[in-house]
């Protein structure tokens, strides 16, 4: 299956999730310095988080990703786009099965208030019905048990745990286990 027309947003009441644009910058990487603590746990890219020429030249690479449909990162803004809320989208893709994997990561400052399953749901949704794939999966380290409450509410499988399967992310001396979920048609 070669890889269909992707639009450059998608809306839900509340937010909007829209394609990287390399002047997203500033309040990507605002967003991630004030969420550090939280996300370090977790990411491992957030362990040396980019600078702002970095962050910019990160986001210019994702859109040229997505532009070719290789990775579809989708940054979360508010509904009116002022206020950047995270970032999530699907990565690991392969349009011959076709599948993908749904990434996510809300700032600190918005936790809590259900914007991850909401953008999990509406990605859900979105990749079974409108890009046809046939497989979605949501990863995630045993240990982060918000993050694994999102798959479970939206009633996906859980395929799979797989014992020390990485170092963690905040901590290489020590190995964790990755949850894997998955949604099917």
């Amino acid at each position: 299956m070669t890889a269909p027309h992707v639009p450059s947003e998608l809306r839900t009441p509340r937010l909007l999730l829209r394609a990287p644009r390399p002047e997203d910058a500033a309040a990507l990487h605002g967003a991630v310095r004030a969420s550090l603590p939280e996300l370090q746990k977790w990411m491992v890219w957030a362990q040396e988080p980019d600078d702002l020429h970095a962050t910019a030249e990160n986001l210019r690479s994702a859109a040229a990703r997505y532009a070719a449909r290789e990775e579809l990162r989708l940054l979360v803004w508010n509904a009116a786009g002022t206020e950047l809320l995270g970032s999530s989208g699907f990565h690991a893709l392969d349009w011959r099965v076709p599948k993908g994997e749904i990434g996510y990561w809300i700032s600190s400052a918005h936790t809590g208030l259900g914007y991850a399953q909401e953008v999990a749901g509406t990605l859900t949704e979105f990749g079974l019905k409108t890009l046809g794939l046939r497989r979605i999966e949501i990863r995630c380290d045993s240990a982060n048990e918000r993050s694994a409450r999102i798959p479970r509410n939206l009633e996906y499988s859980l395929d799979a745990t797989f014992r020390n399967d990485a170092v963690a992310a905040n901590d290489p001396a020590r190995l964790r286990d990755t949850l894997i979920f998955s949604m099917v048609r």
